[in-house]
């Protein structure tokens, strides 16, 4: 498959605004009160799960934009 220029920066501009957000929000959920309570609770839990997903998502991202960019260059 043959990405556009834009399309693959549209990609590469997604993959850093996921990891832009996505830690900023776990650093927020971590001082949250709710977090822990003599350990971590389920909304901790949870909202590190969805960050882990979405930094993955975010990676494949940054890994496909960069390599359609890299390709539009020839």
């Amino acid at each position: 498959m043959v990405l556009t220029r834009r399309t693959a920066a549209f990609l590469l501009a997604a993959g850093i605004f996921q990891w832009i957000v996505w830690p900023t929000f776990l650093k927020n959920i971590w001082a949250d009160p709710r977090s822990f309570d003599h350990g971590p609770t389920g909304f901790l839990i949870v909202h590190a799960v969805l960050t882990a997903a979405s930094l993955a998502l975010g990676t494949a991202l940054l890994v496909l934009g960069a390599r359609g960019l890299r390709r539009t260059r020839r």
